[in-house]
């Protein structure tokens, strides 16, 4: 009934889940090994939460195959079942209950003794910081403490795997702050694989060890974050541009200089001033956002001089310049043409 993976925990292979014509999930092949923290980046749409249901056998596979902690999703879904915790975005708490009642009914649905039960909400209660909330009712909780109890319930079987998605959707700074130390503690503590889903590039960016970026079904980029950033170049120069709606073609005002990122006194659109400053010689590639243009380099400080020289050649309204190192919002924008945040709030 296991499979020959080796240590790996997750494993798909052409993994694909359509709805009637409307395919969701297109083709996601997975390699997450034992003891890995692996952040899923998406936005609702993307195939992100579909891929995430089939192997927490919610959903049955249309198309190739998905194993998870030695068993096919679809062959063996009660096995998968006993050895993976699942904290979905939104927790099903019965506010009437206290923490420790939950916990408590969590273990008997697992087919735990009351001695097992008792032991392994020590242990999980020494991982997961609740205190004197535990003998409160949930319904008296704050969002983070619910997050928590949520957490904590997934772990009273001592899984192998936990799929957390999005799991601080929602909460403020500290609590998401919390949130992170209790993942990062499990995973060190424990070894335990985790599967992260969400949209916040920071917390893949503190928490994962690799990360895979989703959009139409299908996974576009795959590694970790240093490498993502890394592959964007060492250095973006942000040029901050005059006017709220400028975007695409929209005039920037006109040209009066020549040289390689020179006019010939022609309104400049946004698009042609990125068409230009990518023909510097120290420019890697130029992408078009609201209102600004993010210009990749291998060297900025030494790019900083010929784009500023070239918008003023250029007769750009700029209103300011920033030179920064690549985050994962810019390897999403540079892969799907939008941030993640912005996709987002548009579904």
């Amino acid at each position: 009934m296991g499979t020959d993976g080796g240590d790996l925990t997750v494993a798909t292979s052409d993994l694909r889940r359509s709805f009637g014509a409307k395919v969701a999930v297109d083709g996601v092949d997975l390699s997450i090994g034992r003891g890995e923290i692996y952040g899923f980046l998406g936005p609702n749409g993307a195939g992100k939460s579909t891929t995430v249901r089939m192997l927490c056998t919610l959903l049955r596979p249309t198309g190739g195959r998905a194993m998870v902690a030695g068993f096919d999703v679809a062959r063996h879904p009660l096995e998968v079942r006993t050895r993976i915790g699942v904290a979905l975005q939104e927790a099903a708490l019965d506010d009437t209950q206290t923490g420790r009642e939950l916990l408590e009914l969590q273990g008997r649905l697992y087919g735990l003794r009351s001695a097992e039960i008792k032991t392994r909400l020590a242990t999980v209660l020494a991982l997961v910081d609740i205190g004197d909330a535990i003998d409160r009712r949930i319904g008296t909780y704050s969002g983070g403490m619910r997050r928590r109890l949520d957490l904590a319930a997934a772990l009273v079987h001592n899984p192998e795997v936990l799929f957390l998605d999005e799991p601080t959707t929602g909460l403020d700074p500290v609590s998401r702050r919390s949130v992170w130390y209790e993942v990062r503690r499990l995973n060190r503590e424990l070894g335990m694989t985790i599967f992260l889903t969400t949209q916040y590039l920071d917390e893949a960016d503190e928490l994962a060890d690799r990360v895979g970026i989703i959009t139409g079904g299908r996974i576009v980029a795959e590694g970790t974050p240093a490498e993502l950033k890394r592959d964007l170049g060492d250095d973006l120069v942000v040029v901050e541009l005059v006017g709220d709606t400028l975007v695409g073609d929209s005039p920037v005002g006109p040209a009066d200089g020549g040289g390689d990122a020179g006019g010939h006194g022609e309104q400049r659109s946004v698009a042609g001033l990125a068409e230009a400053l990518g023909r510097l010689p120290e420019v890697d590639g130029v992408v078009v956002e609201q209102g600004r243009l993010v210009v990749r380099t291998a060297d900025g400080p030494a790019a900083l001089s010929p784009v500023a020289l070239a918008l003023h050649r250029l007769g750009a309204p700029v209103r300011g310049l920033t030179l920064r190192t690549p985050t994962l919002d810019d390897v999403f924008m540079e892969l799907t043409g939008s941030h993640i945040q912005q996709e987002e709030e548009r579904q």
